[in-house]
């Protein structure tokens, strides 16, 4: 994409883009803050934040950032566990932990986390979106944890089948997908118009036409969304859930922009993302939101790739599709209003299903075994444990897999030397480890007992504490045994 536009011509690409991303965030804003059980305003004003404040920051030139549905299930239990108010704590702490992360260069590292543990993160909360958004889909209230929400669905079934309201409410839902997903069909010039934006608008109009019961999104009008925290949300800092709670959050929302920004570099040829001043901006960004009471933040590649295929040359783009967001929050909130939740529910659901890896597994079960069950097992403990850990669990099986990986220990001794009767040198080559400590005492406990052992360590590249105290243990106990045995022979 060449950068040897003139002025007007880059400055109308921008506008036009921006007008593209406003469409294409605000379904997704109103969904993830309907989802997350706060006001729909609060992830408007998310994503005004992420046009206005992170939009203008340095970092990435094209990458969106806005409400993301990869926060929602950690969002949720936030709010029903502290309040809005006390989501505003998390979320300012949030951000401060990320401007110090980036002030001190920790944004390249993040692109050091395995793909696999992202991939399956991102798995595991499209599973629970899904499984969430379906109970919204039929105005009905989801059970608490994951596998509730699954074992669940069942009844919902038969709920639904037997109650008009809820299979009004259920037909939006599945109208909205079914848009959603035809969408992609249509010819290039009809696409231009989001999917997400013409299912929203067909299902508010099939419901106001046909006057089906089906809940609505609550209006609160925008300054009546914006909670600031207040002191007695700040006096629950303390506690161990609200550090678990941001360190969650700090991971993932960095995580997925990072990832996000490393994926929008490949789909442009402009300026390269700046790693920690995109985790920088994207604190300054989750500061100010968790100043106003509103959700939190990532850069989201679903808006950052409509606005580079929209034709954005500049940071222009990103910073007036929060304009536009600014002006539809304060112009027109009524006209959320009459938006059925289940067609946000409808739209989540698809957007659950797309953070599903589906076409990537089989190639990586193939290629990559290991990384493969990485991303299964992850996304597996997000769904039955929670977020949080389930990710916990990902990164120590990739750390266990890296270290089993590279922890190749060999141990040699000359056939020679063997099949003679002096001591033997014993060679120990490649990364003593712990995790290689049973076999390599296996191959030692085999050598002749009667004969003294030397140990050349001079070809280890690693050892740990561990196999260093196993190794002096054993040849010690070795050494005097066959000393012992010496002695008797000669008695």
């Amino acid at each position: 994409m060449a950068h040897s536009h003139s002025p007007p011509r880059m400055w109308r690409a921008d506008v036009t883009a921006s007008v593209v991303v406003f469409l294409v965030a605000l379904p997704l804003c109103v969904g993830v803050a309907v989802a997350s059980g706060a006001p729909a305003e609060a992830g408007l004003i998310t994503g005004i934040v992420g046009g206005l404040v992170t939009g203008l920051l340095p970092g990435s030139s094209l990458q969106v950032s806005g409400p993301a549905a990869g926060l929602t299930v950690l969002v949720y239990e936030a709010v029903q566990e502290y309040g809005l108010g006390g989501l505003g704590v998390i979320v300012l702490l949030t951000g401060i932990v990320q401007l110090l992360l980036g002030a001190l260069g920790f944004g390249r590292w993040f692109r050091a986390i395995s793909v696999a543990v992202v991939e399956g993160m991102l798995a595991g909360i499209g599973l629970v979106i899904i499984a969430g958004q379906l109970y919204a889909m039929a105005d009905a209230k989801a059970p608490a944890s994951g596998p509730q929400k699954l074992t669940g669905l069942p009844g919902l079934v038969a709920d639904v089948a037997g109650s008009s309201a809820m299979l009004a409410a259920f037909g939006i839902g599945a109208g909205t997908i079914a848009v959603m997903a035809l969408w992609k069909r249509m010819p290039a010039t009809a696409r231009l118009v989001p999917g997400a934006l013409v299912a929203v608008v067909s299902a508010t109009a099939a419901a106001t036409l046909l006057s089906l019961p089906v809940k609505k999104v609550e209006v609160r009008g925008l300054l009546g969304s914006i909670s600031f925290p207040g002191p007695e949300d700040f006096g629950r800092l303390g506690g161990l859930g609200v550090i678990g709670t941001v360190l969650a959050f700090t991971l993932i929302a960095s995580a997925e922009s990072l990832f996000s920004a490393a994926a929008v570099d490949r789909l442009h040829d402009g300026p390269r993302t700046s790693y920690d001043k995109e985790l920088m901006a994207q604190g300054a960004g989750n500061a100010v939101c968790g100043v106003l009471g509103a959700l939190p933040m990532t850069a989201v590649i679903v808006r950052s790739a409509a606005n580079v295929q929209a034709g954005a040359r500049t940071k222009a783009s990103r910073v007036l599709h929060g304009v536009w967001l600014l002006l539809f929050a304060a112009l027109l909130p009524a006209a959320l209003g009459v938006i059925p939740v289940a067609a946000l529910a409808g739209v989540l659901v698809y957007a659950g299903w797309k953070l599903l890896p589906l076409q990537e597994l089989v190639p990586l079960w193939r290629e990559h075994r290991g990384e493969a069950v990485i991303l299964v097992i992850t996304a597996g403990a997000i769904v039955v444990v929670n977020m949080f850990e389930g990710v916990l669990i990902g990164l120590a099986l990739s750390v266990v897999k890296t270290a089993w990986e590279t922890s190749h220990v060999h141990v040699d001794v000359d056939q020679l030397e063997l099949e003679g009767d002096g001591p033997l040198t014993v060679r120990v080559s490649g990364n003593a480890t712990f995790l290689r400590l049973p076999k390599m005492l296996d191959t030692l406990e085999a050598l002749p007992a009667g004969r003294p052992v030397e140990l050349d360590l001079t070809g280890l590249r690693h050892q740990d504490h561990a196999s260093g105290m196993a190794l002096v243990g054993w040849l010690e106990r070795h050494n005097s045994q066959s000393a012992a045995m010496a002695r008797g022979a000669t008695t």
